[in-house]
């Protein structure tokens, strides 16, 4: 090679000391990860009380060329998306300084809902059943989707085992649920995609609410699990008033009683009687 003659310059290469002792940070989206169309969401970077400032970052790009676009510097460990569009979806990650700062979170990945006509959802194992029943949901789209996913309202994202059907007028996938528990009764969604955008989901199904039977026969739902909680807490401050009330009146007769005066008027009163 002649001299004088150099090539262009790399990227450049950020290089960050952090402390093998810090704990790495935890991120969230409030509600949730899964963001509908137009609407908001929060990220959130969650570190110590002490944390002295955070950066977000926005992964940009795809490996090996992939770029982080800094997004929050500073005291605050929020951001906020205030309507969700297809450029905000993809991959997040943080770090917080104390001293030197925490190795960086786990990646969120923020992913937007909304894009595509909504799938059906149904079971074929009914919407009521026993603990420990083998329970099947199938979601149904006209659109040939290469990916749906299964969500439960309140609990991560997971996945089940599953198995596609192609039909005439769509595609038919299968969840399989093992042996269900009353922890797994709840609402259901389902959502269809494509793997060339894996960032972005159709609408979510319609929900489908799964009771799982108790012992006695009734079922138990988060509906009815609010419904226990409520009548249980109702019935001992019921309790504790009538436990109260006759606490009361007992001190109020003993009291009587025990009153010097009272019971020389009660004495003069039989005497005069006599």
């Amino acid at each position: 090679m002649g001299a004088g003659f150099w090539s262009p310059l790399s990227n450049p290469l950020q290089l960050v000391m952090t402390m093998v002792g810090l704990t790495a940070p935890v991120m969230k989206a409030l509600p949730g990860p899964m963001v509908l169309y137009n609407e908001p969401v929060t990220i959130l970077c969650q570190g110590p009380p002490d944390a002295e400032a955070y950066k977000i970052y926005k992964v940009e790009g795809l490996e090996p060329r992939e770029e982080r676009k800094l997004l929050v510097a500073g005291k605050p460990n929020t951001f906020s998306i205030q309507e969700m569009k297809a450029n905000w979806t993809g991959l997040y990650h943080c770090s917080y300084e104390r001293g030197v700062w925490s190795p960086p979170s786990g990646n969120l990945d923020l992913v937007m809902t909304g894009s595509y006509d909504k799938p059906s959802l149904s079971s074929m194992s009914g919407r009521v059943v026993a603990p420990g029943d083998n329970v099947t949901l199938q979601c149904f789209s006209r659109m040939k989707f290469d990916s749906f996913i299964l969500t439960k309202d309140g609990a991560p994202q997971f996945t089940h085992r599953q198995s596609y059907t192609v039909q005439d007028n769509g595609l038919l996938i299968t969840f399989y649920m093992d042996s269900v528990t009353s922890t797994q009764a709840g609402t259901y969604r389902c959502y269809g995609g494509f793997n060339k955008n894996s960032s972005m989901w159709s609408h979510p199904s319609d929900p489908l609410q799964l009771m799982v039977r108790g012992p006695a026969g009734w079922s138990v739902s988060p509906q009815n699990q609010v419904r226990l909680s409520l009548a249980g807490l109702f019935l001992l401050v019921l309790v504790v008033l009538v436990a109260e009330a006759c606490y009361s009146h007992k001190r109020s007769f003993y009291g009587l009683r025990s009153d010097p005066y009272l019971s020389v008027m009660t004495n003069t009163e039989d005497t005069r009687g006599i």
